[in-house]
């Protein structure tokens, strides 16, 4: 488990410098200022999503379970939340309406949530040493 998390958090992080590089010069005259905005939450996220599995796949406290399910809940969570914000923002260039996947954004943000959530659960439960 520990290298699905560094792979998903070095493929997180290098994707999110592309789209982060590729927003600030090429997507910055054509989007407005609200959607620019929305397309850097979406890197922003994305970026502190990866460094959170590259943590994770670092820190022996953690179960396999623990890790397996702050993995699927990372990816999941960021390819819906940030992935919709992307298509969203994006669809006046692209001429396609994404707005039937708006509900997939509160979604991913759930499940983001919920990977920091486990985390938190399993800290608090375990003794002191």
């Amino acid at each position: 488990m520990q290298r699905k998390l560094l792979i998903l958090g070095v493929v997180l992080g290098v994707l999110a410098v592309i789209l982060g590089a590729f927003g600030a010069h090429g997507l910055k005259h054509y989007l407005t200022l609200e959607e620019l905005n929305s397309y850097e939450t979406g890197i922003r996220y994305q970026f502190y999503h990866a460094l959170l599995a590259l943590i994770i796949a670092n820190t022996s406290i953690f179960s396999n379970k623990t890790k397996n399910i702050s993995f699927y809940s990372i990816l999941t969570g960021v390819v819906l939340f940030s992935g919709s914000i992307y298509l969203l923002t994006t669809s006046s260039i692209t001429g396609v309406s994404f707005k039937s996947i708006a509900i997939l954004t509160p979604l991913g943000g759930v499940l983001l949530i919920l990977s920091w959530l486990v985390l938190l659960f399993n800290l608090l439960k375990m003794r002191n040493k």
